[in-house]
């Protein structure tokens, strides 16, 4: 793909801000008319610059209203342990995020939780009971500042 126009940029903040905006209003507010604007976006999509479309949820109002962040200590760093926690990790929805790490901690979950007590039973039948898994560190904020999903273009 070629490299990202003003005009895509455009298309890429709009889609950010608001994924189900028809094409007519996005190709005005973009100063497209709607053919290119289309054309556009497919092109956009079949690049992969975007990958899906989603609509976010408020956690608490589905009852997973507690994020926390687990810092995770695996016995080694062979490939068939981080493997083996990478596979099982993918197999649990409470876990919303998971980084690989370089540094301090060999991973960094991002879990949500009806509550303390839920995240407790969570670490305590599934987290460490992952073949591997040495240590848990749970690190649980005080205040959410900011979370985006929109990336600055």
């Amino acid at each position: 793909m070629k490299e990202l126009d003003a005009i895509d940029r455009r298309i890429l903040r709009a889609l950010q801000e608001n994924g189900r905006i028809q094409n007519v209003e996005l190709a005005e507010k973009v100063g497209l008319s709607p053919s290119p604007c289309l054309r556009r976006v497919k092109m956009l999509e079949e690049a992969g610059v975007i990958e899906r479309y989603v609509a976010l949820l408020n956690p608490a109002k589905i009852g997973m209203g507690l994020t926390v962040f687990a810092r995770i200590w695996l016995t080694g760093q062979d490939a068939e342990t981080v493997e083996h926690f990478t596979e099982e990790v993918k197999l649990l929805p409470q876990i919303v995020e998971c980084h690989l790490m370089a540094g301090d901690c060999d991973f960094l979950l991002r879990v949500v939780a009806a509550d303390l007590d839920a995240y407790r039973k969570f670490q305590l039948d599934h987290l460490t009971r992952i073949r591997g898994v040495q240590s848990v560190k749970t690190e649980i904020p005080m205040q959410k500042i900011k979370l985006t999903s929109e990336l600055p273009l």
